[in-house]
């Protein structure tokens, strides 16, 4: 009996779940648009009318990336402290690196190279931006930073990200201890250079 042809947006979003679950169990070489359509039990041609090719598939999973990210930063305690609140940010931003390393890397790394983000993809990351940049400009409205907010928060983020890839290669230590240490050391060295 052949599938029922129903494009849906529940369709839609089961194969964009179905998508991000694959990449982050058997990686990059695995996102096929045929292997994605039997793990979603839908069709291939489904696949293709639903996001156009796999260049629009891979360009929703980017965007489906930056909203996973923002839900986990909204996580973040609201705190009388503000270096409290942004040292629980950038925790939480490496926890969403460190548990979606593949998806990350479809976010920052650029994996496919038949995608290329564009105008609107690069403003899909613009709600995680404007959040951190927030958090700094609390930071430095108190006292704690001084600087730039927009060039502190760059640094902030490359800071996260970097570490984070390093992480995830296994490249910061050979135990949790030691990598949690060099984190910690990382993120109090630089908001400390950046209070002077």
């Amino acid at each position: 009996m052949p599938r029922a042809k129903l494009r849906t947006p529940e369709l839609r979003d089961h194969v964009l779940s179905v998508a991000v679950e694959l990449l982050a169990r058997d990686g990059v070489a695995a996102f096929t648009a045929r292997r994605i359509a039997t793990e979603a039990d839908t069709s291939t041609p489904a696949i293709y009318e639903l996001f156009g090719d796999k260049s629009g598939l891979v360009r929703e999973v980017f965007f489906e990336g930056f909203r996973l990210l923002r839900r986990q930063l909204d996580t973040v305690h609201e705190s009388e402290d503000p270096r409290v609140e942004l040292v629980d940010l950038l925790r939480r931003y490496r926890g969403f690196m460190h548990e979606n390393p593949v998806l990350s890397q479809v976010m920052f790394s650029r994996p496919f190279t038949d995608f290329e983000p564009g105008p609107s993809e690069l403003q899909a990351s613009s709600s995680v931006r404007i959040f951190i940049l927030e958090r700094v400009s609390r930071c430095i409205d108190a006292g704690v930073l001084r600087g730039d907010a927009t060039d502190i928060a760059h640094v902030l983020v490359a800071l996260v990200q970097g570490l984070a890839g390093a992480e995830n290669a296994g490249r910061l230590g050979t135990s949790a201890e030691s990598v949690d240490r060099r984190w910690a050391l990382a993120v109090v060295a630089a908001i400390e250079g950046l209070s002077r």
